[in-house]
């Protein structure tokens, strides 16, 4: 986790899954341009954003694709900081070692105190 975020830093919550709306695609859409303009962007995966990180993921009922092409150039755009709601992991069966990328686990207490030193915060 980032110790001293400044005035660039962005966090950008993401609080749906890959598939049923465009909230996902459209968070990870603005994470890269803010990244690619020279912001430090951090990630947080909550409650059904988590399953974004799912490998294998397969086309939705809509004809929506996953996210995982989007999620593996995020190492490009120096996205590294990639954290994900302890509670929400729980809450769907899941562990780090079931997510294609590596992430941090935050507990509610810490995510309380990470979301208190971002002052750009954009939820999707």
């Amino acid at each position: 986790m980032q110790e001293s975020p400044d005035d660039s830093d962005l966090l950008v919550i993401l609080r749906h899954g890959p598939h049923g709306s465009s909230w996902l695609r459209e968070g990870l859409d603005a994470a890269l341009v803010a990244a690619a303009f020279g912001r430090c962007v951090s990630l947080l995966f909550m409650g059904e954003g988590v399953t974004a990180l799912m490998p294998e993921q397969q086309v939705g009922p809509l004809g929506q694709k996953g996210t995982a092409a989007t999620l593996e150039m995020l190492e490009m755009y120096d996205i590294e900081t990639l954290l994900v709601d302890e509670q929400g992991l729980s809450d769907l069966g899941l562990s780090r070692d079931d997510l294609m990328l590596e992430v941090e686990c935050v507990s509610s207490e810490v995510l309380a105190s990470f979301l208190s030193e971002h002052r750009l915060v954009l939820t999707f």
